[in-house]
């Protein structure tokens, strides 16, 4: 039939090795316009290529053992890579906010998989791993710049309105009531992207996991379904994890008098 749908056509390693060459581009431009970037991206294209295909040949034993104990390990991975991306991004000390990131990551994340897996997807066993890893994955991934996004915002706000919080302070009020409209800020800028990408797509864009999904042979209607599931889950993941993250920062980076108790490493250095 014409309108058959055709399965995923693979590619070979030749071709994606000569594919690499589009680098240049972006390399020639960072060089005509001297940004210095060219050992970075080199760095970041090597490094994003080797972790994947390790991350590819572990997936496809991960696969076929299908282990609770052995998926509930690398999710737990997952998430302490996660929460230390967050904070490395965000330029921030892990000792005192390592433990609070990784609590607002977990519970936002689990609670929202386990409504995926068990009321939405079904899969059987319902801790398939060719279902848990990759939307744990894209739950987290998506989750990571507006964290970062929200932290150095926050603490930035500490920085540059100082003279408000302590205005504040001085009128009576708590270090939480002081710190809330930085808080309150720094949310908003935070979950703005995630609101103006899911207001043009479909229109302006298509999402990825939607393409990659057509490209692999599905009907585009069940990718549509799986698209709306997943920015959706996005969408919660980004408010819960963000919100949660930024109160518990606050909690712990101030004592009971409202000092903070923490410095962003590049105000350190300087």
């Amino acid at each position: 039939m014409a309108n058959q749908m055709q399965a995923s056509l693979d590619i070979g390693w030749l071709a994606l090795a000569l594919f690499m060459l589009v680098l240049l581009v972006p390399l020639g431009i960072g060089r005509l316009f001297n940004l210095k970037l060219g050992g970075e991206m080199l760095l970041a294209t090597a490094r994003m290529t080797a972790q994947l295909l390790l991350v590819g040949f572990y997936l496809k034993f991960l696969f076929s053992l299908e282990s609770l104990w052995v998926n509930l390990l690398w999710l737990s991975v997952m998430l302490l890579v996660g929460a230390s991306a967050i904070l490395g991004g965000a330029r921030l000390p892990k000792a005192r906010l390592m433990l609070p990131l990784l609590f607002s990551l977990s519970l936002s994340l689990l609670p929202l998989l386990t409504l995926l897996l068990l009321a939405l997807l079904q899969p059987s066993p319902v801790y398939q791993a060719q279902y848990l890893i990759p939307l744990a994955g894209m739950l987290l991934g998506n989750s990571l710049s507006g964290n970062i996004l929200a932290l150095q915002r926050l603490f930035n706000a500490f920085e540059e309105k100082q003279e408000d919080y302590q205005g504040r302070l001085a009128l009576g009020a708590t270090p939480w009531q002081a710190a809330f409209p930085f808080i309150q800020g720094a949310l908003q800028q935070a979950l703005a992207p995630s609101i103006a990408a899911m207001s043009t797509m479909g229109l302006v864009t298509l999402p990825g996991m939607m393409t990659g999904q057509i490209l692999g042979g599905s009907d585009p209607l069940v990718a549509v379904k799986y698209q709306v599931v997943i920015m959706l889950a996005i969408l919660v993941m980004q408010s819960m994890s963000v919100a949660s993250a930024l109160s518990l920062a606050v909690r712990q980076c101030l004592n009971h008098s409202g000092k903070l108790l923490i410095k962003s490493v590049e105000s350190i250095k300087n």
